[in-house]
């Protein structure tokens, strides 16, 4: 796909003749018989594209293009709210497009086409309601144009335009020809929120459609004429490479048509997974090195340890802590532990390619689209305009799919096959090779004068560097942003504090999670928080409201779980209730779990979350990313996480880490304070707070403080 800046001339691929899904609202996702690649060098005629966002032809269809993934978080539906909202047409009037990639489509706050850290809403806020006011003026403009009338006169209404007379209106369809030809529309006014049809109502999510008739297209619903699949045998322990295989029982299998050496491991192609599977587990292969004896779970903690003392880069400081710490009538000191864990998305890992001589085509589940034609180009020698990227649906991403390591596998071996080549990872694939969140350990220390005010505050973050793999320039001053968020911000007031990063590299491979560093820093920080609380004789609430001096948004959200779900209430018999407070993505939330312990099992009974995330689009789909964050935080903090021995994982399946099962999940009352505050942030908000919840509710039925996650009563 060409690069194109922002205009009506945007070069694209006709979608439709690529095999994308046009049933109802949406053409998006793959059909299972897509055709080869159409190359359209210009708009068709009479087509109105007054921005990279909106496509209007002359027989009324109107197209969005969607530029962010979809992945089960309803971005689909909450950016087609914006530019529907102010071109004043329905939802039930659009078909949304997946966009190819071009710099029209960049996510600024990432700076790169892509999807994550809670930004699509945050991002297109502006700009899609910005481009759906453009269009809508160019439209009243050609109305007004044909009959010779003020523009004041003309007012726009689902997907026409109509004149005050109430007589006279005109379709979309049948203004593009003379809206084409206006001049472009430099600055344009947007609706204020009193004037909002669409926009803070909850219509039905376009994908789901689709996904209850089983017909939404996937990554593994790709069919193209010629098709292999295939799967990797791939050395067990991360960094270890092929020394010697042996594939004669292998393409004895029926259906295995291939098998080579690839950068990754050893590769079985077939007529259909099955066999490639099949094939695969008849490969003789061995391994150089066997093990990795530093990719041990006892030694990276005991390595992450010796970074808990001696000289950090300093995140953040305010004061003097050493001083303070020395002058405090009290002192406390915790160590926080936070285990690996994987991403475990629900969809396998997969991807094709169909590379050519001159082309390359993918179709891919991926979070990363900029990033998935950047390796493409660099695997084939081709110019970015050869590299087409199909974006699917998603079965989950949380980070997981801005990695490329399933694309380049797929443009490797299409481009040896010479043919389509469908990659599938099974589960334990998955397991084994993924990019996990990181073992961290935190150390903090906090002071207290004799009035009971906390005056001292220290934290050191020991772990790996996320960002020294995926953008390295962003590391400044030894600082690795990603792993100090919600630690370096802390939303507390505190006269004397001191952020502290020790980076600590590990042979374990790892990468970005939903709720980034947030996840594990809050538990320390929000832990801590209560272990203050205890000692100075305050409820939890009210050590917080005293150290959010002028935050006004967080303080709204504690009077309110206060009144309404208040930690002072007594809980039923047997039951403890928790606290956390967490500031991320430009939004708030929190969180009070009620918790007990049965047969010495913690059992999460209910979830109150009060939600300050500004502006909202779409108030179901806030209150669903709150839920699902909740289980998915619910999962690493209660039910496993990966470890490794002899440079291996010791969890490969859900057998081993297992998921937080339907009888296991809390009720979750969601409430959304009102605020006309621009978007923040909510797929990843509800994770970092709901493990400190539960794990203060615990320490006050136990008595004894959680400093570790998961959680392990065994050990308390």
């Amino acid at each position: 796909m060409a690069d194109a800046a922002n205009g009506p001339g945007l070069s694209r691929r006709t979608l439709l003749k690529v095999g994308l899904m046009a049933s109802g609202g949406l053409a998006f996702g793959f059909r299972l018989d897509a055709s080869a690649d159409v190359e359209t060098t210009s708009p068709p005629p009479g087509e109105l594209a007054p921005n990279a966002w909106i496509r209007i032809y002359p027989d009324d269809r109107i197209e969005l293009m969607l530029a962010r993934s979809e992945e089960g978080q309803g971005v689909m539906t909450a950016l087609s709210m914006l530019i529907a909202e102010e071109l004043e047409v329905g939802l039930d009037q659009v078909r949304v497009v997946m966009a190819p990639v071009a710099p029209a489509y960049k996510n600024r706050l990432l700076g790169e086409q892509a999807t994550g850290q809670s930004t699509s809403v945050r991002d297109a806020w502006v700009r899609l309601r910005d481009a759906g006011a453009t269009a809508r003026t160019l439209l009243i403009r050609a109305a007004a144009s044909r009959w010779q009338v003020p523009t004041s006169e003309c007012h726009a209404q689902r997907g026409a335009v109509h004149h005050s007379d109430g007589l006279r209106h005109l379709s979309y369809g049948a203004l593009v020809e003379v809206a084409a030809g206006l001049a472009p529309i430099e600055q344009v006014a947007l609706k204020s929120p009193e004037r909002w049809r669409l926009l803070g109502t909850s219509p039905q999510r376009l994908d789901v459609p689709e996904k209850v008739r089983g017909r939404a297209g996937f990554g593994l619903d790709v069919r193209l004429p010629g098709l292999l699949f295939a799967t990797l045998y791939r050395c067990p322990t991360p960094g270890s490479r092929v020394q010697a295989w042996v594939a004669a029982e292998a393409m004895r299998v029926p259906g295995v048509q291939d098998v080579f050496a690839v950068r990754s491991g050893v590769a079985v192609l077939a007529d259909s997974t099955w066999a490639a599977i099949k094939g695969r587990d008849k490969l003789d292969v061995s391994c150089r090195p066997s093990s990795n004896p530093r990719l041990d779970t006892q030694r990276i903690e005991a390595r992450l340890r010796i970074g808990l003392k001696g000289r950090s880069a300093v995140a953040r400081k305010r004061g003097n802590v050493s001083a303070a710490l020395a002058s405090a009538a009290q002192e406390i000191e915790a160590i926080y532990q936070i285990g690996f864990q994987p991403h475990a998305c629900m969809e396998p890992i997969s991807c094709t390619a169909d590379v050519r001589s001159s082309t390359c085509s993918l179709y891919v589940p991926t979070q990363a689209q900029e990033a998935a034609r950047a390796v493409a180009c660099q695997m084939t020698g081709l110019p970015s305009e050869r590299v087409t990227v199909h974006t699917s649906f998603l079965g989950g991403g949380y980070g997981r799919r801005l990695e490329q390591d399933f694309v380049a596998e797929a443009v490797e071996l299409s481009k040896a096959a010479r043919r389509p080549v469908q990659v599938l990872w099974t589960r334990e694939d998955d397991f084994r090779h993924d990019y996990f969140r990181p073992m961290t350990l935190h150390r903090l220390r906090g002071g207290i004068d004799d009035q009971g005010q906390v005056t001292a505050w220290f934290h050191r973050v020991v772990g790996p560097s996320v960002l020294a793999r995926l953008k390295p320039e962003a590391i400044r001053d030894g600082i690795d942003g990603a792993m100090v968020e919600g630690a370096a911000d802390l939303p507390y007031e505190i006269p004397a504090l001191r952020v502290e990063y020790r980076r600590a590299d590990t042979p374990a491979p790892i990468g970005l999670w939903r709720g980034g560093g947030y996840a594990h820093n809050c538990f320390a920080v929000e832990c801590f928080i209560d272990e203050l609380a205890s000692l100075t004789g305050r409820d939890p609430i009210a050590m917080r409201r005293q150290l959010l001096v002028g935050r006004v948004r967080q303080q709204k959200l504690l009077d309110h779980v206060e009144a309404r779900f208040g930690l002072s209430a007594t809980p039923p018999d047997g039951r403890a209730r928790g606290l956390a407070l967490v500031s991320a993505f430009a939004s708030h939330i929190a969180q009070v779990a009620e918790v007990s312990i049965e047969a010495e099992r913690i059992k999460v009974h209910r979830v109150l979350c009060a939600v300050d995330c500004g502006s909202v689009l779409h108030p179901e789909l806030v209150r669903s990313q709150i839920r699902s964050g909740i289980a998915y935080g619910l999962t690493a903090a209660l039910k496993g996480e990966i470890t490794f021995t002899d440079g291996e994982v010791d969890q490969l399946g859900f057998d081993a880490y297992p998921l937080l099962r339907f009888d296991e999940m809390p009720e979750v009352v969601v409430d959304l304070l009102p605020n006309e505050a621009d978007p923040g942030g909510v797929s990843g908000l509800a994770v970092p707070g709901i493990a400190p919840a539960v794990a203060n509710a615990v320490r006050v039925l136990t008595g004894k403080s959680i400093r570790s996650l998961p959680i392990r009563l065994g050990g308390l």
